[in-house]
């Protein structure tokens, strides 16, 4: 398949994704199930995975960008498509956790409370700008148009590592609220 084609297949599906995620997960993030009548436990277990996991994500990334500028495009590729994962897999404990347990409010004072909602706007605000982001350096790099690949990584890298690091902040300020 000829680069134009490929990306112009797949900008459909960037188009489709990067609406449908973020109003899936804020509908999905309603839903209480607990509160619908059904018999499930909170998965009160996961929020520490899924802070993990935002860290191995930052990890990956600076990892991968590592690799690309030492030559290693074959690591470069395999790392950005295991950050991708890591990111889909947050992303399905994050709404299965908040499907089956009640909402943590943030029970800091102060100074304190205005950083953590500052972190957390800036965090929720950059997750759902990252997804088209993510998914155009992914296509750009799929159709080999590694010119338009590196400018618009350039942009991505440091959003989606901020995203990624933040999202482990948020969970460290947030866990002595947590109800276990």
């Amino acid at each position: 398949m000829e680069n134009n084609a490929i990306e112009k297949k797949y900008n459909k599906w960037i188009v489709v994704l990067s609406i449908a995620i973020p109003v899936v997960v804020a509908i999905l993030f309603g839903v209480n199930l607990r509160k619908l009548g059904y018999d499930v436990k909170p998965l009160s277990f996961l929020p520490p995975i899924y802070a993990t996991i935002n860290g191995i994500t930052a990890v990956v990334l600076v990892f991968a960008v590592w690799a690309i500028k030492n030559g290693k495009q074959k690591l470069h590729e395999n790392l950005m498509k295991f950050a991708i994962g890591l990111s889909v897999a947050f992303l399905a404990m994050y709404v299965a956790y908040h499907m089956t347990s009640d909402s943590t409010k943030f029970g800091g004072e102060g100074a304190i409370k205005y950083i953590y909602f500052f972190i957390l706007i800036t965090h929720i605000l950059l997750s759902i700008a990252i997804i088209p982001l993510v998914l155009i350096t992914y296509v750009r790099a799929l159709a080999q148009k590694f010119d338009k690949h590196r400018r618009i990584a350039k942009i991505t890298f440091p959003l989606w590592l901020y995203v990624a690091v933040t999202g482990v902040v948020v969970y460290l300020m947030i866990s002595p609220y947590y109800q276990y």
